[in-house]
């Protein structure tokens, strides 16, 4: 048997002072039973970061064809397409070819990651990368409850995420193109 996917309920306000977004959003989310809570908490972080009212999450870990979330147009073209995590430059550039833009948000140690892979994208054009970091994520997805409630707040290109612990200041280092 299987296992199944765990659903986590979200809520969250989110400012973004940037771009002129202020919005409340609530939905599902479904956690994949190999994906960690870094991985779950990237995929909510990109989701705002990059927030659009056309911008869903894909089917991820369970499926190599979708992004970790996605921009369609109603006639289904990617408009945009979001990875998380670590992928190889193959992915990067397979998935660069089916998007008119795509963008990272890696997790983890990167060192080794951008010394491999970085010189072998950074000619995508449509190709922007940036990190969080790895302390700061690590404590705001520690024991994530079941019912996420965020307030996410993103000015002058840094990440505040309030939460039932406080407040967390959350990096983003751009090491590839720019947010926008």
């Amino acid at each position: 048997m299987a296992l199944q996917a765990t659903p986590y309920k979200v809520d969250c306000n989110l400012t973004d002072m940037d771009r002129g977004v202020y919005e409340h959003l609530r939905f599902t989310l479904a956690r994949h039973p190999s994906e960690t809570e870094e991985r779950l908490g990237t995929r909510l972080i990109a989701y705002a970061l990059w927030y659009s009212e056309l911008l869903k999450f894909g089917r991820g870990l369970s499926d190599v064809d979708e992004a970790a979330v996605w921009e369609k147009s109603l006639d289904d073209r990617i408009l945009h397409w979001i990875e998380v995590g670590q992928p190889d430059a193959d992915r990067l550039q397979w998935c660069s070819r089916r998007t008119e833009r795509l963008s990272l948000l890696m997790y983890g140690s990167t060192r080794v990651w951008q010394d491999r892979v970085l010189p072998n994208v950074k000619t995508l054009k449509n190709l922007s990368v940036a990190a969080l970091d790895v302390e700061a994520l690590a404590k705001l997805t520690q024991n994530l409850p079941r019912s996420i409630q965020w307030d996410i707040m993103l000015s002058d290109g840094t990440l505040f995420v309030t939460d039932e612990q406080g407040q967390h200041e959350i990096p983003l280092h751009w090491l590839l193109g720019a947010r926008y």
